[in-house]
């Protein structure tokens, strides 16, 4: 039975290889030829998409900022003061004080 089997793989062996040799028959120098080079970088599909998720992005954060900022109540918004008050009941006397000492505090009824 093995040289029954290896005629086989012989006559397997010798149809592929015909079969190779008719195809490359049919290639031609102009079937080889190169192509054109490529003219530079296009645009693709992605890089636009790309560029357009950037921008809402970039918008999205300068929105942000701006509602952060310039809201009332943010946290960037400080507090009203109070306007300044005349000086109470408890005023430090303009008169002359010791050197050494801190000023006299006169209380007026």
């Amino acid at each position: 039975m093995k040289p029954n089997t290896e005629d086989r793989r012989f006559a397997t062996d010798g149809r592929v290889r015909a079969a190779l040799l008719a195809r490359s028959d049919l290639v031609t120098h102009a079937d080889l030829r190169r192509d054109p080079p490529p003219q530079g970088r296009s645009w693709g599909v992605r890089r636009v998409r790309r560029a357009a998720f950037a921008a809402l992005g970039v918008a999205a954060a300068v929105v942000a900022v701006c509602l952060v900022a310039l809201l009332p109540g943010s946290a960037l918004d400080p507090a009203p003061v109070p306007p300044a008050r005349s000086p109470g009941p408890n005023q430090v006397s303009p008169g002359p004080s010791s050197p050494d000492g801190p000023p006299r505090v006169v209380r007026t009824p």
